[in-house]
């Protein structure tokens, strides 16, 4: 019977059948209706109609960024190939089997990169997540089913130099972390319960006595496994890691490969990348959520051929060239110094960057100042940080990271430095309390506001004339605080290690006796406001 003759079917009706077809696709006979099926009809390409001025995203008030600062996630990766975007819009015409998708694409890039065998995820922290479950549940159905609750092997180790904001990919589906520093510690504490060993690939992963052929030697002893993220890495082949003895390695699709940004590739032995697959969507498992499309696959498919494929030895003296062209725009600005950085022995963002400095009492801005009038300009372009601010901190700084801008972007970067460090404009220092000094020394019980919801949290403050310092006591972690109070205004900053992320809180407040209140900064965790009371 037809999956769709009846009028109305139910989600669970849905659930039996696609079930049905998923353990039956391998071997059933393609039908003669699909057999028969004529090819989709429609145009063979897309127009770009769009202009920088009117486009998509302009249309939803979104204003698209020239890209002087990097593969970052925040602001969409990297800019897929033509070969990628070709790939994921043919794959959009049909429709296949999932399983057999995914063992066909894996079979691909496994070949061209090296491996046993491949599949692509919804990107690097999925793959993460995937594979420390396939190691966790295999593919035993109950156990899959009962995280994170119910786990046989439920730790990973991880050395101590490896934790990093994205192992939060490892602690996704539960299992305890166990941190190691020494080649005995590791020893020891591998037992029956150890599921797998994360380890963040980089310079530290070579140098470290826990490197990555150390552990993955010492491993091989109880038949761990061993994970490596590589995920900015440049995906040499042979592959080096896997060369090193690692079971794993993993790499984001949407950085150096300029593949879809919502991509990874996971490389691994056969049984254990099938298991990873067999946990994600569209298996009704652990990782449904991490879904990972036709079209996604078929574009990181697209991205790793080329990736083979270009001439990296060109690009990177491309990108040599359109650094020389930025620093020869910004020739006689007055205090003004560069320098090229050209990639070291870090396989992840090669590419030369530029390093522009200068005393912001001569030229008249800062690097934050500039860093705001680029970002608020037209067109909006975002550069790799800034540095400097009024009025105790006039040596600024901006770098420009070329591996993301597309050509004759480097024209329009130039000429925008160029215009604003010459003509900066006026840029005033910010007003200055006055007024009697605060005493903020003491114990502070501070309510936080988020977004949504609230947060305790208790200051312990020292005071020697305008400075601070102290102890910010979160609702699960500490941090040290550093400050200073100007009249009755305080600012206070910290760097919190929350499981090896790093939050950064910027509190700026007004002092009113045993009161205090204002704002508070968070980076990349956004804003909130605060009121505080003397304990």
């Amino acid at each position: 019977m037809s999956l769709f003759r009846n009028a109305s079917w139910s989600r669970r009706d849905l659930l039996k059948q696609t079930g049905m077809l998923s353990a039956a696709a391998a071997t059933a006979p393609l039908s003669a209706a699909a057999a028969t099926m004529a090819k989709p009809t429609g145009p063979d390409h897309v127009t770009m109609t769009s202009t920088d001025a009117d486009n998509l995203f302009t249309r939803i008030g979104v204003r698209p960024i020239v890209n002087a600062r990097g593969t970052y996630t925040i602001i969409s990766g990297s800019q897929s190939l033509p070969e990628v975007k070709k790939a994921m819009f043919e794959a959009s015409h049909y429709y296949v089997q999932m399983d057999e998708m995914m063992a066909g694409v894996g079979a691909e890039i496994a070949k061209l990169m090296g491996a046993p065998s491949a599949i692509v995820t919804c990107g690097c922290e999925a793959a993460i997540a995937l594979a420390t479950v396939a190691c966790i549940a295999g593919t035993d159905p109950e156990r899959s089913q009962s995280l994170p609750y119910v786990k046989g092997r439920n730790q990973v180790i991880i050395p101590t130099y490896s934790r990093n904001q994205y192992d939060f990919g490892v602690r996704m589906s539960g299992p305890e972390i166990v941190e190691v520093d020494t080649e005995d510690q590791l020893r020891a504490k591998m037992s029956e319960h150890t599921a797998m060993i994360y380890i963040i690939s980089g310079p530290r992963a070579f140098q470290e006595p826990l490197s990555i052929k150390t552990v993955c030697a010492i491993a091989k002893e109880k038949n761990v496994p061993v994970f490596v993220d590589a995920a900015a890495e440049e995906p040499l082949v042979p592959n080096i890691h896997l060369a090193a003895g690692a079971t794993f390695v993993a790499y984001s699709g949407g950085k150096c490969m300029r593949g879809p940004q919502a991509a990874g590739v996971l490389l691994g032995p056969s049984d254990l990348t099938r298991a990873a697959f067999w946990n994600a969507a569209p298996h009704h498992n652990w990782g449904r959520a991490l879904k990972v499309g036709k079209e996604e696959a078929m574009g990181m498919l697209a991205a790793v051929q080329q990736w083979y494929k270009r001439d990296h030895d060109a690009e990177q003296k491309q990108w040599l060239a359109w650094d020389n062209y930025i620093i020869d725009a910004l020739k006689g600005i007055p205090s003004l110094t560069s320098k090229i950085n050209m990639p070291d022995a870090d396989l992840s963002n090669r590419a030369p960057t530029i390093d522009i400095m200068w005393d912001a009492e001569q030229v008249g801005i800062t690097g934050t100042e500039l860093v705001e009038m680029l970002d608020k300009g037209s067109p909006r372009i975002l550069v790799a940080g800034g540095s400097g601010h009024r009025p105790d901190m006039m040596q600024s700084s901006v770098g420009i990271m070329p591996y993301m801008m597309q050509p004759g972007d480097y024209k329009i970067v130039a000429a925008a430095l160029s215009k604003y460090l010459r003509n900066p404009g006026k840029h005033a220092n910010p007003p200055v309390p006055t007024g009697t000094l605060a005493n903020v020394a003491g114990t502070w019980n501070v309510t936080v506001n988020f977004t949504r919801g609230t947060g305790q949290q208790q200051f312990v403050l020292t005071q020697d004339e305008a400075s601070i310092s102290g102890e910010q006591n979160g609702e699960l972690f500490k941090a040290q605080m550093r400050g200073k109070v100007v009249a009755d205004h305080v600012t206070l900053m910290s760097s919190m290690n929350a499981n090896y992320s790093n939050i950064p809180w910027t509190f700026t407040g007004v002092v009113s006796g045993s009161t205090m209140s204002g704002d508070v900064r968070m980076g990349e965790y956004g804003a909130a406001t605060f009121t505080a009371s003397k304990a």
